[in-house]
C-alpha cells in the first residue's frame, strides 16, 4: 500500500478555470468511450475528497458524492488510497462490494476508479463509468489510457500546487460533451421542420433532465403548451408524472445509455409510452398514444401504469406545479442513512450530514445544533461565517426563537419567504441573501436532541412532499446523533480506563533514551489490550515490558492492567524475565480471565551491557547495532500467558552494545491482512536499518507513520525503543 501524500500550496486556478483538467477528463473519455467521467481532488486540510470535474451526468445525480471522506469505503477513495485501479464488472459486482454505491445507482453499468499520482504524491482520483456492452475487463489500451490520464492529471495539479495560494472549485464543474461538428444553422431549421411534420411526438432533453426541444404533435399528447414546459423537468411540471418512478426511468437512461421506456396514464381511457434514446448529449424522447398495458394484453382499459403506481386524478390542462419529492431525493436520502449507519462519535456525524445535506438536499446554509444542559450548542455549520454563527451559540432552549421552539413541540417550521419568518419572529436574523428557511427538531425515542436549521438563496415553497422528506431526513440524523453520543460517552469511558492502566510517561532513567507510541485499532471502541512499561530495578538494571492481550474492549483494557501490575511487582523481585512470565501466568490462570495474552521481557543490564529476555508468544524484538546492522534478538519461543497454569519460561542472554537500539513491539505494527508477517518483520527491520534519525522521537514516528496513515487499521499498535546511551 502507498501513502497518499498532501498537496500543499496548491492554486488551481489555471487548472480548473483555465480548463486544462477538462481536456484531459474529456480525451480520456473520448479515448475509452466511456460515458460517464468524474475527477477528485485532495485539498490541503480537508479529510473529503472534492468532486472537481463531472461528465456525461448531472450534478443532481452526482450530488451524493459532492464530498466523500477520505476512508469511505467508495471506489476512488479505495483507489486513491492503494494506489490502484478499482474494477467493478457489473451491478452483482458493485452491491457485492460496494452497496452504498449500489443503493443510490441501483442500475446495470461498469465502472473504474483510478488515483491521479505521481511518485510520491496521490493528487485526486478519476472515475469512468460505462455502459453493460463494454466487456467485463477493461483492455490493455484502456489500461495504459487510464495510466496516461493519471500522470497527465498529476502534473497539472503538481503545477498548480507550486502557486499560492490555494484555490480550489468550491462546487463540481460540468464538461458538457461536444458533437465531432456543429451543424450548421439551415439544417438546424430542416431538422426541427422534420420533427414538426411528424405525427408521433417528439421532445429532447439534456442531461440534467430538462427539456430543451417539444414539437407541436409532444404537446398535444401532454395537452400543455411546449413554451412553457421548454427548460423544465416534466415530472416537475405535469402532475400526472407525478411519480418518483418516472424520474428513475430518467435516470436510469443517463447512467446506464441504455433505452428505457413507460406508459403513464395522463387522464381515464387516455395512456402514452414513452421511449427515451440517450447518448452523451441528452435524450431523445417519442411519446406515443397507447391502449394501455391492460388493453394491450386484451384486457380492456385497465387503471394500472407501467413500472409505477397509478398517478391520480388528471389535472386542469397546461402545466402544473407538482408538490412530489423525485427519485435523486429518495435516493439520496437512502443514501445518507447508510452513510450516518456507518458513522460513529458525534464529530463523524457532524461531518457526515454537513458534506452530504448541502451538495444533495439544495440547502444554501446549514447549522446543526445539540442539547447541552439546557442550551442549543452548535456542533456543525456550512455556509456562514464563523462571527454570525458565534453570535446565536448557547441559545437556551426557552428563547423565543425558531430553532428552540420547534424542540418545545416536536413540530417542524417552514418559512417560504423571509415576510414569513419576519412575521413570526420578527427579531429573527438574516443572513446575506436567504429567502427560506426550515427550522426541524432533532427527536430520537421521544427526547429531544438537537436543531437542523436549513436556509435557501431563493424563495421556496416547501411542498408537502418536501416537507415530509426533510422530516424523514431530521429523524435519521437525530437517531444517529443520539447513537453518537453514547458511544462518545462509552468510548471516553473506554480511553479513561486504558489510559489509566499505561505509563503517564516513561520516567528517565540512568543509561537509557526511551520513546513509545500506543496506536488503538481504528474501530470498535478504539481500547484493546497492547501495553509496554519501562521498569527502573535497582542498582544498574532497567526491565523492558511489552505484550498484547487477547481482545479490543474493556475487558481487554482490564485484563491488560491487571498483567502489567503483575510483572511490574515480580519485576523489582531481581528474579529472571522467564521466572517473571512464570509467576505471571500462574496468577492470570487463577483469575481464569478467558483469554490469552502475549508478553515479552526484556532485562537490560547497564553494568555488563548484556540483555536478557524471555517471550510468551510475543515477537522477538529487534536490535540496531551502532553499524547499522538489524537483526532480531534470538529468543526460545514460550507459551501465551492464560493456557496453562504450570509453565516454564527459558531466559535468552544476548549483548548490548552502547549505541545500540532496542526496538520492541506488538504484532499490529507488522500484521495487515493478506500480508505475511515475516516479511513485514523483515520491513521493519529494514527501515530501522536505513532510518539516519538520531533521535529516538523522530525514530518511533517514522518506524509507525505506515500504520498511522492506513484507514483500515484493525490491530492496536505499541512500540518502545530504547538506545543504550554511551
Amino acid at each position: 500500500m502507498g501513502d497518499v501524500g498532501e498537496p500543499t500550496h496548491a492554486d488551481a486556478e489555471d487548472v480548473f478555470a483555465g480548463g486544462l483538467l477538462d481536456a484531459v477528463l474529456a480525451d480520456v473519455m473520448r479515448d475509452t468511450e466511456a460515458s460517464i467521467g468524474l475527477v477528485y481532488v485532495r485539498v490541503p486540510g480537508d479529510r473529503n475528497l472534492r468532486l472537481a470535474l463531472v461528465s456525461g451526468v448531472s450534478r443532481e445525480i452526482a450530488a451524493p458524492w459532492v464530498r466523500i471522506p477520505a476512508d469511505a469505503p467508495i471506489p476512488v477513495a479505495d483507489a486513491m488510497r492503494d494506489r490502484t485501479l478499482v474494477w467493478l464488472s457489473g451491478r452483482e459486482d458493485i452491491a457485492r462490494r460496494y452497496p452504498r454505491l449500489g443503493i443510490v445507482l441501483p442500475y446495470d453499468f461498469l465502472l473504474a476508479a483510478a488515483p491521479i499520482a505521481d511518485g510520491t504524491t496521490v493528487w485526486g482520483g478519476v472515475v469512468l463509468l460505462w455502459p453493460v456492452w463494454h466487456p467485463p475487463q477493461l483492455d490493455e489500451h484502456e489500461r495504459e489510457t487510464l495510466d496516461l490520464t493519471s500522470r497527465r492529471a498529476a502534473r497539472l495539479l503538481r503545477r498548480a500546487a507550486e502557486k499560492d495560494p490555494p484555490s480550489y472549485p468550491e462546487e463540481p464543474r460540468v464538461v458538457h460533451a461536444t458533437r465531432p461538428s456543429e451543424a450548421d444553422p439551415a439544417a438546424a431549421a430542416a431538422a426541427v421542420d422534420f420533427a414538426e411534420r411528424l405525427p408521433i411526438g417528439c421532445c429532447a432533453l439534456d442531461l440534467d433532465g430538462r427539456i430543451t426541444f417539444m414539437n407541436t404533435a409532444a404537446a398535444r399528447l401532454v395537452d400543455a403548451g411546449a413554451a412553457a414546459l421548454l427548460g423544465r423537468r416534466p415530472w416537475e411540471v405535469l402532475l400526472w408524472l407525478n411519480d418518483p418512478v418516472f424520474e428513475d426511468r430518467y435516470r436510469a437512461a443517463v447512467v446506464t445509455r441504455q433505452p428505457v421506456s413507460f406508459t403513464v396514464r395522463r387522464r381515464p381511457g387516455a395512456w402514452l409510452l414513452f421511449e427515451l434514446h440517450p447518448d452523451d448529449t441528452g435524450i431523445s424522447v417519442h411519446i406515443t398514444p397507447t391502449p394501455g398495458p391492460a388493453a394491450m394484453d386484451g384486457e380492456g382499459d385497465g387503471d394500472g401504469v407501467t413500472g409505477a403506481a397509478e398517478p391520480g386524478p388528471a389535472p386542469p390542462p397546461g402545466p402544473q406545479p407538482v408538490a412530489s419529492v423525485g427519485a435523486t431525493a429518495v435516493y439520496q436520502l437512502m443514501h445518507l442513512a447508510a452513510t450516518l449507519a456507518e458513522a460513529a462519535g458525534v464529530h463523524e456525524v457532524v461531518e457526515l450530514v454537513a458534506d452530504q445535506i448541502v451538495p444533495a438536499f439544495g440547502p444554501r446554509g446549514l447549522v446543526l445544533m445539540s442539547v447541552d444542559e439546557g442550551r442549543l450548542r452548535i456542533i456543525g455549520h456550512r455556509g456562514y461565517d464563523q462571527e454570525f454563527i458565534d453570535r446565536f451559540d448557547g441559545t437556551p432552549l426557552t428563547a423565543e426563537v425558531a430553532d428552540a421552539q420547534v424542540l418545545a413541540t416536536g413540530v417542524p417550521v417552514f418559512f417560504p419567504t423571509f415576510d414569513d419568518l419576519h412575521r413570526a419572529h420578527p427579531h429573527a436574523p438574516r443572513y446575506e441573501g436567504r429567502h427560506a428557511w426550515a427550522f426541524l427538531p432533532l427527536v430520537a425515542s421521544g427526547r429531544p436532541v438537537g436543531s437542523l436549521i436549513l436556509s435557501y438563496d431563493r424563495p421556496r415553497p416547501f411542498p408537502a412532499a418536501e416537507r415530509a422528506l426533510l422530516t424523514s431526513l431530521a429523524g435519521l440524523i437525530a437517531q444517529a446523533l443520539a447513537r453518537a453520543r453514547l458511544y462518545d460517552a462509552h468510548h471516553s469511558l473506554a480511553r479513561s480506563l486504558q489510559t489509566s492502566l499505561l505509563p503517564h510517561g516513561l520516567t528517565p532513567l540512568p543509561g537509557v533514551a526511551v520513546a513509545a507510541r500506543y496506536l488503538p485499532a481504528g474501530h470498535g471502541m478504539d481500547v484493546g489490550g497492547d501495553f509496554y512499561d519501562l521498569i527502573h530495578a535497582p542498582p544498574d538494571r532497567v526491565i523492558a515490558v511489552i505484550g498484547d492481550v487477547q481482545g479490543h474492549d474493556t475487558n481487554a483494557a482490564a485484563l491488560m492492567g491487571q498483567v502489567r501490575i503483575a510483572v511490574h511487582a515480580h519485576a523489582t523481585d531481581g528474579i529472571s524475565p522467564g521466572d517473571i512470565l512464570a509467576r505471571t501466568n500462574r496468577l492470570l490462570n487463577d483469575l481464569d480471565p478467558d483469554r490469552f495474552t502475549s508478553c515479552l521481557i526484556v532485562e537490560l543490564d547497564l553494568a555488563r551491557h548484556r540483555l536478557r529476555l524471555a517471550t510468551a508468544g510475543h515477537p522477538p524484538p529487534l536490535m540496531r547495532r551502532p553499524d547499522g546492522r538489524t537483526d532480531p534478538v534470538g529468543v526460545p519461543p514460550g507459551l501465551l500467558l492464560g493456557i496453562a497454569a504450570d509453565v516454564g519460561y527459558t531466559t535468552a542472554d544476548a549483548p548490548w552494545e552502547p549505541g545500540s537500539v532496542l526496538a520492541l513491539f506488538t504484532d499490529g505494527l507488522v500484521e495487515t491482512p493478506g500480508a505475511d508477517i515475516g516479511t513485514a518483520t523483515r520491513e521493519l527491520a529494514d527501515r530501522l536499518s536505513r532510518s539516519r534519525e538520531r533521535d529516538l522521537e523522530a525514530l518511533a514516528d517514522e518506524l509507525i507513520r505506515h500504520v498511522t496513515d492506513a484507514a483500515h487499521r484493525t490491530d492496536d499498535v505499541a512500540l518502545l525503543l530504547v538506545r543504550r546511551l554511551p
